[in-house]
């Protein structure tokens, strides 16, 4: 029974066989291979149908990718559309190659990825290769042309070994990797310029072998200054780069009039030294260790190193001290100029003037200062002039001091035709020398007399007679207007006597306000003599003799005591111990109406009167 089925099954599959032969057109490809059999038909084709790139893509998902990304030559617009069995067909064997074209006119723009230069020529195998394909699993395919990038590394080696951008196209182009035409040098770091153009690149760009390769440096160059290539003729005796004197036109021809920094140097170059040709100050020489070598080591402000001193030496060497190097001509304020080293040494008022006060011109101009005033203007109008001749201004003023403050001593003014005494010596000087009309010090024509500087308040009130020609020394002193010693009262027709010559004119001869002050209204002629025209009658008319009060009778100048009384005159006689009792004791004292009044008449005489 066992061997029956056997030999039931395997005629069955013999007839399979040959129903598979007479259904599939041929083997499937290497590729494809494990495909074979009935049951993997709808694997790649539907039912009824023709192959579905549906089905293919299902498998070839890289494919599906690049379309799906647009990019490569199945994303093509005139490819996409196409049945993918019209290039690739199988069941032709198993040493058919699906992927078949006409490589010779195979248009290579269509992939997205246009061929230019020698790209056009190059064998497709030159390129596509799986040591150029990045991704590994397509790398494993034979003869495939997916894979491949655009970047130039991919197929080619870093010849700059990554010094450079990977970006080669920005300096190379398709034609040839050397010259790198679309290399400008301009826009690297350092831009070519006058011989630099020429000279070859190798001069610069150095082939060398670098890990085992060839190599060509193009980064990492000094070039900031020229010494990093050149060699420095100046021996590193010039300061600053090459650049501040020459240009990349010609090595030979000096630009360093406007460039050189010449402040790097010990000498720094302000004002009109700007300016100056270099080789006004430095030789022309073409030894390349003596240029601009000559003139080290000079001060700035050694100015006669280079220029004239036309002062002869004479204010020094530092003419920085007073000139700019804007001018020669432009002076400083030179506050520190020493004015010492001058014939006029300046002294107390001179130092704060300025300069230009005095030298009106160039400073050099000369001055002539013999005397004050061939700078000053005599003030004094040529007051103190004799025979046409003003004395110096030293001799009553300092510079010390000024103007305001004169020399002039109180012994100098004593040999004067108006020799100061008295009062006249305190007086300050302007009370008498400034002169209110023409508003400034005089010191000619003044007058000698009192009345020429005083006013005369006893004009029209004392007669000429006492004082001929308003001369007032006839009763006044210096030493004060308010003593009179030397006026002789006998000469009026009341001479003074006893206490009378201790009072004041003024008490007898002048009203007081109600202030108590004088008001100028004098009395001097026709006075009255009578003691009560200017005493107060403090008896009243108590001894008044037909009504007439005589002092005189009883009072005496020298005291206000009744020296002239005769009690012996009255009705009652002094005798005995009475001429011993004070008049007080008699004469009492009362109040009367707020005012104090003397008893001096008493109308009893009895002795009960007085005594108990």
């Amino acid at each position: 029974m066992n061997r029956l089925l056997v030999h039931i099954a395997f005629g069955f599959l013999c007839s399979l066989t040959i129903a598979y032969g007479q259904i599939s057109p041929g083997d499937l490809s290497e590729a494809h291979k494990e495909l074979e059999g009935m049951a993997n038909c709808t694997q790649c084709h539907e039912l009824g149908e023709k192959v579905l790139n549906s089905k293919c893509l299902e498998c070839h998902t890289e494919i599906q990718s690049l379309i799906d990304k647009r990019q490569g030559f199945h994303a093509q617009p005139t490819i996409v559309k196409q049945d993918c069995f019209k290039c690739h067909s199988d069941h032709h064997g198993r040493k058919f190659d699906m992927v078949r074209f006409d490589e010779d006119n195979f248009d290579h723009n269509q992939t997205g990825y246009k061929l230019e230069g020698k790209h056009e020529v190059v064998d497709c195998r030159k390129c596509h290769v799986p040591d150029n394909i990045q991704d590994s699993e397509i790398r494993k395919r034979k003869n495939t042309f997916l894979g491949l990038v655009e970047e130039c590394l991919s197929c080619h080696d870093d010849f700059h070994q990554e010094t450079l951008s990977n970006d080669c196209i920005q300096c190379h182009d398709f034609e040839a990797f050397r010259p790198a035409t679309n290399f400008n040098h301009d826009d690297a770091d350092f831009a070519l310029k006058g011989k630099h153009i020429d000279v070859e690149c190798i001069e610069c760009h150095k082939e060398t072998t670098r890990d085992g390769k060839e190599f060509q440096e193009f980064t990492g160059i000094a070039f900031q200054d020229c010494v990093a290539c050149h060699e420095d003729p100046h021996n590193d005796k010039l300061p600053g780069d090459c650049k501040s004197c020459h240009k990349e036109n010609d090595f030979n021809l000096f630009y360093g009039q406007e460039r050189f920094n010449h402040n790097s140097t010990s000498f720094t170059l302000k004002g009109k030294h700007k300016s100056v040709d270099c080789y006004s100050c430095h030789k022309e020489t073409d030894q390349p260790l003596l240029v601009f070598q000559d003139n080290l080591r000079i001060n700035e402000n050694n100015c006669v190193k280079c220029h004239d001193d036309v002062h002869e030496g004479k204010f020094g060497l530092d003419c920085a001290k007073c000139h700019r190097e804007t001018s020669f001509r432009s002076i400083k304020a030179i506050k520190d100029f020493n004015h010492s080293v001058t014939d006029y040494p300046l002294e107390g008022k001179h130092l704060q003037v300025d300069c230009k006060q005095c030298h009106k011109e160039r400073y050099t101009e000369a001055i002539d200062f013999s005397a004050c005033n061939k700078c000053h203007t005599d003030y004094h109008q040529g007051e103190f002039a004799e025979n046409n001749l003003s004395p110096d201004c030293v001799e009553c003023h300092s510079l010390q001091e000024g103007f305001d403050y004169s020399l002039y001593t109180l012994e100098q003014h004593q040999e004067t035709d108006f020799p100061l005494k008295g009062a006249h010596i305190a007086t300050p000087c302007y009370a008498c020398h400034v002169s209110e009309e023409k508003e400034r010090w005089t010191f000619r024509e003044l007058g000698s007399n009192c009345v020429d500087c005083h006013n005369d308040i006893h004009i029209n009130y004392i007669s000429e007679t006492f004082y001929p020609n308003q001369d007032c020394t006839a009763c006044h002193i210096n030493d004060s207007w308010s003593i009179i010693n030397s006026f002789d009262h006998s000469t009026t027709n009341w001479s003074l006597t006893g206490r009378h010559l201790n009072v004041d004119c003024r008490a007898c001869h002048f009203n007081e306000n109600s202030d108590n002050k004088p008001d100028n209204s004098q009395k001097f002629t026709n006075l009255d003599t009578n003691c009560i025209s200017c005493h107060e009658n403090v008896h009243e008319d108590t001894f008044a003799v037909d009504g007439v009060t005589d002092c005189n009778r009883c009072h005496v100048t020298s005291s206000w005591m009744p020296e002239n009384f005769d009690h012996n005159t009255t009705n009652f006689p002094l005798e005995g111990k009475h001429k011993e009792v004070d008049c007080r004791a008699c004469h009492t004292s009362s109040v009367e109406n707020g005012e104090t009044v003397i008893l001096y008449k008493l109308n009893k005489f009895e002795c009960i009167d007085c005594h108990q």
